[in-house]
C-alpha cells in the first residue's frame, strides 16, 4: 500500500541497502560482499559504479543497480535515494588516508545517512556487526 506521499510502505518493499567504497577500499568491499552475499541477497542492492562493478564481478549472482561512479554523481545519487526514503542502510568503506577531490560530495551522502537517521557504516568492521544486526 502507498503512502501519502506515494511511496510503498516498508511492509511491501525489499529493504535497500547501499554500497559505497574509496578508491583503495573497492578490493575490500568485494571481500565484504563475498562474506555476505546471502545475507545481502536479501536486499535491494545499489553500488556507485566502480563499487557495484567490483562487487558484481565478485558475487554474479547479486542483483546491483549501478548508479554513477561517485566522483561524476553516484554519492548524490545514493543522497537522493536516502532522501525518498528508498535506502535502508548505508555501508561506506572510505578510505581516510587518500585525498578525494569529491569530499563535498562526500560530506553530503554522510549528513543525509545522519539526517534521515539509518544505519550507516564507514568501516569493516562497523559493517560486520550492523550484518549481524539485520540478519
Amino acid at each position: 500500500m502507498a503512502q501519502s506521499d506515494g511511496q510503498l510502505s516498508s511492509r511491501e518493499r525489499r529493504r535497500a541497502l547501499a554500497l559505497v567504497a574509496h578508491d583503495d577500499k573497492k578490493a575490500e568491499m568485494a571481500d565484504f560482499a563475498a562474506a555476505h552475499e546471502a545475507a545481502l541477497a536479501g536486499f535491494a542492492l545499489y553500488a556507485t559504479g566502480t563499487t557495484g562493478e567490483r562487487v558484481m564481478e565478485r558475487c554474479p549472482a547479486l542483483a546491483i543497480t549501478r548508479l554513477k561512479s561517485g566522483p561524476l554523481g553516484g554519492d548524490q545519487q545514493v543522497g537522493a535515494l536516502i532522501a525518498e526514503g528508498r535506502i535502508d542502510v548505508l555501508i561506506f568503506f572510505v578510505d581516510p588516508l587518500s585525498p578525494h577531490p569529491h569530499d563535498v560530495d562526500v560530506k553530503a551522502l554522510t549528513r543525509l545517512a545522519l539526517v534521515y537517521d539509518i544505519p550507516m557504516a564507514l568501516n569493516r568492521a562497523t559493517a560486520e556487526r550492523l550484518m549481524t544486526s539485520l540478519t
